[in-house]
C-alpha cells in the first residue's frame, strides 16, 4: 500500500484526507513517524507555513509528505485572524476562546459586511526536495452565534454560502463529513493535488 505522511497531530486532518484519498492510500500523522523536532510556525503566508512543514516531514521521514496551512480570513477584519487563527486569543488551539473573540470583535459589524473564507495552503514535497503548493478557499459569512457540533475551529460560526444558496443557513458544524469534505478549502486544495500525489504514489 502507498504511504504519504501529512504533518499533523490533529485526528481530524488526518481522517479528513484519509476520506478523501481513499483506502488504498495510508496516511500517516506525525504520530506514527519516529520523533523530529518541529518547527515553529514562523512565515508570514499560509503558503510559507505549508511549504516549511511539508519539506521538514519529507526530509525527516524519507516519505512523501503533505502539510497544510489553514485559517480564517475574515473581511471586515483585513483577512485576519489568517495564519494567527489557530492562536488568535493567545492560546494555540483554544477553539472556544478563539471564536470567542471574533464574535466580539464583529459585535457591531452588519450582516451585509461579515464576508469570510476560510484559506488552505497544501504543500506536497518529496524526500529529494521537489516541493509543489496549492490553494483552496471557502467563502461565505460570519454568523452572530455557533451552531452545530461537527468539524473543529471556527466551523459552528462559518456559513458557507452554499449553505446560503440552498436557503437553509447551516454552518459548517452542521453539515455531514461528506458534505464537508466535497465543499471546504482543505477537500478543495486536496482536489488540486490530488493528480500530483497519485502520480507520485503510482511511481513509489
Amino acid at each position: 500500500m502507498s504511504r504519504v505522511v501529512l504533518a499533523t497531530r490533529n485526528a481530524k486532518k488526518l481522517g479528513e484526507l484519509a476520506r478523501i484519498l481513499g483506502g488504498d492510500v495510508q496516511v500517516l500523522g506525525l504520530a506514527d513517524v519516529p520523533p523530529f523536532p518541529e518547527l515553529p510556525e514562523t512565515g508570514a503566508t499560509f503558503e510559507e507555513n505549508a511549504t516549511d512543514k511539508a519539506r521538514q516531514a519529507a526530509t525527516e521521514t524519507g516519505e512523501i509528505a503533505l502539510a497544510d496551512d489553514s485559517g480564517l480570513a475574515v473581511d471586515a477584519l483585513n483577512g485576519m485572524p489568517g495564519v494567527l487563527s489557530a492562536r488568535w486569543s493567545g492560546r494555540h488551539g483554544d477553539d472556544p476562546a478563539n471564536t470567542a473573540l471574533l464574535l466580539g470583535q464583529l459585535a457591531d459589524v452588519p450582516d451585509e459586511r461579515r464576508g469570510a473564507a476560510f484559506v488552505c495552503a497544501l504543500a506536497l514535497a518529496t524526500p529529494d526536495g521537489r516541493v509543489q503548493v496549492v490553494r483552496g478557499e471557502w467563502r461565505g459569512r460570519i454568523d452572530r452565534a455557533g451552531r452545530g457540533t461537527n468539524g473543529f475551529g471556527y466551523d459552528p460560526v462559518f456559513v458557507p454560502q452554499e449553505s446560503d444558496a440552498a436557503g437553509d443557513g447551516r454552518s459548517s458544524a452542521e453539515l455531514s463529513p461528506a458534505e464537508k469534505d466535497a465543499l471546504s478549502h482543505r477537500g478543495r486544495a486536496i482536489r488540486l493535488m490530488l493528480p500530483v500525489l497519485q502520480e507520485l504514489l503510482g511511481r513509489s
